[in-house]
């Protein structure tokens, strides 16, 4: 079989074909990494927020809490990532009333052998879809829009930071 160039370290270099990368090589350092992502909201919803008058209770509380749960399991949700040993997962929620908004950030640490980059960002994917359930009654049109990684520190590549968000 010919073997198949690709910088793409989840493909096997032979066939080409997923697979997991052995990290067992590599040497375990402190990994951190932070994402964000926003829902966009109606008028409507953010007056609701505002006055704490939602039916199901905290949207914040439930989908940072969820967020935190998700992180914890993106080695089980994510096909070809490790499970890690999470140090700590924070979440920060924060409406933005005069852009009808929601922005979400997580951060994600880790001393490991792979990075955290992954979890930073099945929380804020989790805690947004979490929001979205909570206020659905309200607003159906709410939309989920880019989520992306912030910066990451630790492992052979270096620190990374995002500096134009697409």
């Amino acid at each position: 079989m010919p073997r198949v160039s690709n910088p793409l370290t989840h493909f096997d270099a032979t066939s080409g074909r997923a697979r997991m990368v052995d990290v067992s090589g590599k040497v375990a350092t402190r990994r951190e990494a932070v994402a964000r992502g926003r829902v966009k909201l109606s008028p409507a919803l953010v007056a609701v927020l505002k006055a704490g008058t939602l039916e199901k209770g905290d949207a914040f509380t439930v989908a940072k809490t969820a967020g935190i749960l998700a992180a914890k399991q993106t080695g089980t949700l994510i096909p070809m990532c490790h499970p890690l040993p999470l140090n700590v997962v924070q979440i920060a929620l924060e409406l933005d009333e005069a852009r009808a908004e929601v922005r979400i950030e997580a951060t994600a640490a880790t001393e490991a052998r792979t990075g955290v980059e992954m979890e930073a960002m099945v929380a804020v994917s989790v805690a947004a879809l979490t929001f979205y359930d909570m206020c659905k009654a309200v607003d159906k049109g709410m939309v989920i829009d880019e989520v992306y990684l912030v910066r990451k520190t630790g492992g052979k590549s270096g620190p990374y930071e995002n500096t134009q968000p697409r």
